[in-house]
């Protein structure tokens, strides 16, 4: 068990790495942009991704010529970036450098990781035998969730709060792109 919880680490590792890359890509192309976005404006842009990677599932083809992978990515990256603005608030300009920008998704990654870690010690890698599909259902109702946390403005009797929904949101789209792009280990 402890070398498939091992490889476990390294195929979130190689999925955020392929995250990062285009994170980094964007900043490049966009510069911080998102830094304008408020946390309940990146609900609501993983919902719409969701949204749409449910709606494939469902229909079973797309319309546009894109997949569901694009979209559990810009999940994931959605997700620490709404940790960041969790971390640091939404301002009026964009405010972060590019090496500002990647050392905050870093840093946010790792926390998430961890997280994941730790759950997937305690769950037993029962993920691996989850369907893409009911992953992605989770991901949807964290997001309903987040949405009524937020919706509460965080005032809450039980409830982590919005960035463990973050957490767990940016976790099953990491499941869900290793059982879609990795070769099964």
């Amino acid at each position: 068990m402890e070398a498939r919880i091992n490889s476990t680490e390294q195929e979130c590792r190689t999925i955020l790495r392929t995250c990062r890359e285009l994170f980094a890509k964007k900043l490049h192309d966009y510069g911080a942009a998102w830094r304008i976005l408020r946390p309940e404006s990146l609900t609501d842009q993983i919902y719409i991704k969701a949204e749409r990677i449910r709606g494939i599932q469902m229909r079973g083809h797309a319309a546009v010529d894109e997949g569901i992978e694009p979209e559990f990515i810009g999940i994931v990256n959605y997700g620490l970036i709404g940790m960041i603005q969790l971390e640091r608030g939404a301002v009026s300009s964009p405010d972060m450098s590019v090496e500002e920008a990647l050392e905050a998704y870093d840093r946010c990654a790792e926390k998430t990781l961890q997280l994941m870690l730790a759950k997937n010690h305690d769950y037993g890698e029962v993920w691996r035998n989850m369907r893409v599909t009911s992953m992605t259902d989770l991901i949807l109702s964290k997001i309903h969730r987040t949405k009524q946390i937020e919706d509460l403005q965080g005032e809450t009797f039980v409830s982590e709060g919005v960035e463990a929904n973050y957490m767990d949101m940016v976790n099953y789209a990491i499941f869900c792109l290793i059982k879609l792009t990795l070769p099964a280990a």
